[in-house]
């Protein structure tokens, strides 16, 4: 038996930017880190030479090529394992809408498990670039490259999305104390809406794809992610709350299903309550908000937001990784 841990990831600026229609013609780049919340994947060798996989529902069927999960599918064709082995998943969040990158974050964990399967080891650049492959080109998911990276790296980076389709990771670097600071200024909200990110998407790759305000908002929040990317390696941690309320007012115009009352009335809320910035994790529609305020203030913006559940998150040095080998 095989167990990954693969972290979730919480991206501050520069999502949109990291979709192939928009990097590939301007870069793109994106600031995010990992956090301590993770998706669990298990293999382990099975009795006979069919495949069971098991996630929200059970599958057992006779060979690789006719498991329904496209991800699973795609990922053992892409390794080479046919049969007679089982796989299983868990996770800290529900896996599904939460804006988390969950989908990325359990391809990268099936993949590294497979791959130790085998006993090739695989680095965080061969578990990233694969899990791309997996779920754009094979399961062609409309979807950008953030989450990959963000799960095979672990830590907090600026990642880079540039027109070869190469990707560059810089890991923010900065003064002892910085990021306890900024973990201990933020505020996470699960807003009780799960959403499948796949339409918002597709909707928000076709309007990036033409010049315009959109394909503009996509380059202004690559443009934030460079901007406090410096700001925290000059141990400057605290104007990131001011650019994160800027880019949450140009990110809920890039589609139309970014935000919705229940949202919207929420980060009133909070702002009202002293936060300086926040923003929707994820595509939109549902999943978490964060937001970033003077620890002082957080009581008095979790009781605005009382009818929402709080998860507190810290961040997460290591990506993907085996935890278990027997």
């Amino acid at each position: 038996m095989i167990i990954s841990r693969t972290p979730l990831r919480v991206s501050f600026f520069g999502g949109g930017s990291d979709l192939p229609c928009y990097y590939r013609r301007h870069g793109g780049a994106v600031l995010s880190t990992a956090v301590d919340k993770s998706v669990y994947v298990t293999i382990s060798k099975k009795f006979d030479d069919a495949v069971r996989v098991s996630y929200s529902r059970t599958e057992e069927v006779a060979r690789a090529a006719d498991v329904q999960h496209p991800l699973v599918r795609e990922a053992m064709a892409l390794v080479g394992i046919d049969g007679g082995v089982e796989i299983t998943s868990v996770a800290d969040i529900p896996a599904r809408g939460s804006g988390l990158g969950s989908s990325s974050a359990f391809t990268a964990g099936l993949l590294n498990v497979l791959h130790a399967y085998f006993g090739r080891p695989a680095g965080a650049e061969q578990l990233a670039s694969e899990a791309c492959e997996v779920e754009i080109e094979r399961c062609s998911e409309p979807i950008g490259k953030q989450d990959q990276y963000a799960a095979a790296y672990g830590g907090f980076n600026l990642i880079r999305f540039h027109p070869d389709d190469t990707v560059e990771v810089k890991k923010v670097v900065c003064p002892t104390g910085v990021l306890k600071d900024l973990q201990d200024s933020l505020l996470f909200f699960f807003t009780g809406i799960t959403r499948s990110a796949s339409a918002l998407l597709k909707e928000q790759s076709a309007a990036i794809s033409r010049p315009g305000e959109r394909s503009d908002g996509a380059g202004s929040l690559a443009e934030m992610a460079e901007i406090a990317f410096a700001y925290l390696c000059n141990g400057e941690a605290k104007a990131l709350g001011r650019i994160l309320h800027e880019a949450w007012r140009i990110k809920r115009t890039m589609n139309s299903g970014m935000t919705n009352t229940i949202i919207d009335e929420a980060y009133e809320a909070a702002i009202a309550a002293g936060a300086e910035g926040g923003k929707l994790l994820g595509a939109g529609g549902g999943g978490f908000l964060m937001f970033m305020a003077p620890p002082e203030r957080h009581g008095t913006i979790r009781k605005a937001l009382s009818a929402l559940r709080e998860i507190p998150m810290r961040f997460a040095p290591q990506g993907s990784h085996i935890i278990f080998i027997h």
